[in-house]
């Protein structure tokens, strides 16, 4: 029997006993055993999270049950001498404090006392003999964080300001009722004149995060610990993190920066905010999740002063802009972009409107939500409480006399079916599409239940594309690698051959400096895929032809595929092996 059958039939027998001493009911235990079969986690954490039975409750029952004493550490004061005998970073990991020693044995509460390892570990760590107890989860890192760590929220931001390069608090919200409640947790700080520290360090996080150029900001609470980390150019980097016992009053001071409801701590919320940093503003997108240990956020910065909308700028090779810029003339069709979460697809279609935006030019997009204000382009977001969707912010749409429709993703069958008949009926219309390539956009449409032949007569262009990371021009550096090894990793030979000198091929890394923070890279570019729909592809269209069938009439008409598409900026020294192989591993033949 595996680790997690043996765990779960241990967890069983528990539960069964906890039914029959009142605490808990039949059906609690087997919806708490069916979490833990299919997400693991110990039974007696499960229970509690459920509030299936308190947090005492359960241990004063496991106490009886093992022999083993629980001490209440609400009311037991510590002293120095028996604290730094286990020292902190120790305490953190395995949830436990040492709360008492007479002669040679150290009183350890702990939230698992059974865990012989770590007993073992504590014994030879120590030299003590080790006395476990039960201890409360909470009281455990209450009182590590009352007895190790007795930062204020002022040392903890000067802390948080020495580890930050520029670190700068710069920040205002652009609209802030100067009313509304600090939630809890603030409310408690402004009692101890620690409000403003806080707000501080909230304002520290977000512009150190712009300044880095992220794309994103996650703060994430554990057990142990709040860690934030950056999305910068596309991968997550660590960065200086508040102490634990300050999550819950960051999440409030950000829940009031977007108007959400500070005193909902069970249910996911969504909201935005607009602020300003120095001399432009900023929007934030901040979504709410609430986790075991407490509710994470991630915000997803939207700051317009870095957008590019010129299509010169989208880093598209000479074939496939010409393609895009034919495409955006046409007087009516579909035109798709398609690609993950991130890719860039907002960017494209923006640069798309901005191309064809002229004061002759009606132009009308529903999105969810607006990403950027484009000035003369009508913008309308969906609202779905009121039943604002993209099916009907587009149908009304076709009310307004618009020459351009741009709607932020096509979802469903009610949406394409009347994004088709716009196209039909002389509108030149732009979406998005969740598909991994240009030729399965097809696929997809068909899976939505649209006639093939409607869709080869609308569908213009599909773009696929993502985002590689470019080299930092500060470190940049060549080095030569030989044919062989490029061939092994999936280049085609001729490609290979085009760049051959004297038997080596020459290609380009970053070394790492500051500017680059070590990492090499620096700012990305896009890779593209476009599928322009021909007579042959429509013929194929038209016979619901197999998506590999399709892709290769697409190839044979000049298309280039997104991993030809990255080595073209592999061997122009644009970006390294090592991205090519990350962003495009899927898009080999």
């Amino acid at each position: 029997m595996s680790e997690k059958g043996i765990a779960v039939n241990i967890s069983r027998r528990l539960g069964e006993m906890l039914v029959s001493s009142g605490l808990i009911t039949s059906a609690q235990l087997t919806e708490v055993l069916e979490m833990q079969r299919t997400s693991g986690g110990k039974l007696g954490q499960l229970l509690v999270h459920k509030k299936f039975i308190d947090e005492r409750k359960l241990l004063e029952f496991l106490s009886r049950q093992f022999g083993i004493e629980f001490v209440d550490l609400r009311g037991v004061a510590i002293k120095d001498e028996v604290l730094k005998i286990i020292p902190e970073n120790i305490a953190r990991r395995y949830g436990l404090v040492a709360v008492a020693k007479e002669d040679n044995k150290l009183k350890v509460a702990m939230e698992d006392p059974l865990n012989i390892v770590v007993l073992d570990d504590l014994k030879m760590m120590t030299g003590f003999d080790i006395k476990p107890v039960f201890g409360a989860e909470s009281d455990i890192n209450e009182a590590i964080d009352k007895n190790y760590g007795t930062k204020t929220s002022k040392e903890a931001l000067d802390d948080i300001l020495r580890k930050t390069v520029n670190g700068t608090t710069d920040v205002s919200l652009v609209e802030e009722d100067a009313n509304k409640g600090g939630g809890d947790d603030l409310i408690s700080l402004e009692a101890t004149g620690e409000a403003a520290p806080i707000i501080k360090m909230v304002n520290l996080i977000i512009s150190s995060a712009i300044k880095a150029h992220a794309s994103d900001i996650h703060i994430e609470p554990t057990y142990k610990e709040t860690k934030v980390r950056f999305r910068i150019d596309g991968v997550l980097h660590v960065q200086p993190s508040p102490p634990k016992k300050f999550h819950n009053a960051i999440v409030s001071r950000l829940k009031i920066m977007s108007t959400l409801d500070i005193s909902e701590r069970r249910l996911p919320q969504d909201g935005r905010s607009k602020l300003r940093i120095e001399d432009h503003e900023v929007d934030l997108r901040v979504s709410i999740l609430p986790c075991g240990p407490g509710e994470k956020v991630v915000m997803r910065i939207l700051d317009s002063s870095g957008l590019k909308l010129r299509l010169e700028d989208l880093g598209m090779e000479p074939e496939n802009l010409a393609i895009f810029a034919k495409c955006l003339k046409a007087p009516h069709g579909i035109n798709l972009v398609t690609g993950p979460t991130g890719s860039g697809k907002s960017t494209t279609l923006y640069s798309a409107l901005a191309t064809l935006n002229a004061p002759d030019v009606n132009i009308v997009t529903i999105e969810d939500p607006i990403e950027y204000q484009l000035e003369g382009i009508n913008q309308v977001m969906v609202n779905n409480d009121v039943g604002l969707t993209f099916a009907a912010g587009l149908r009304s749409f076709l009310r307004q006399d618009p020459d351009v429709i741009m709607v932020g993703e096509i979802r469903d069958f009610e949406t394409m079916s009347t994004a088709i008949n716009a196209a039909m009926t002389g509108h030149l219309v732009f979406s998005t599409l969740h598909t991994n390539d240009a030729p399965g956009a097809i696929a997809r449409i068909g899976m939505m239940g649209i006639e093939p032949f409607l869709t080869s007569s609308t569908l213009l262009m599909v773009v696929a594309q993502r985002l590689v990371r470019g080299i930092c021009k500060n470190c940049k550096e060549t080095y030569e690698v030989t044919p062989e090894l490029l061939v092994s990793l999936g280049v085609p030979k001729p490609l290979l051959d085009n760049n051959i000198k004297n038997g080596k091929i020459i290609l380009s890394r970053g070394r790492g400096c500051e500017i680059c923070a070590n990492t090499g890279y620096k700012g990305r570019m896009g890779i593209h895929e476009i599928l322009e729909v021909n007579d042959a592809l429509r013929a194929l269209i038209i016979e619901k032809a197999h998506t590999s069938r399709i892709k290769e009439a697409a190839r044979k008409n000049g298309m280039i595929t997104l991993r030809e598409s990255a080595l073209r900026k592999l061997f122009t020294g644009a970006t390294t092996v090592e991205e090519v192989i990350r962003v495009t591993g899927s898009d080999v033949d």
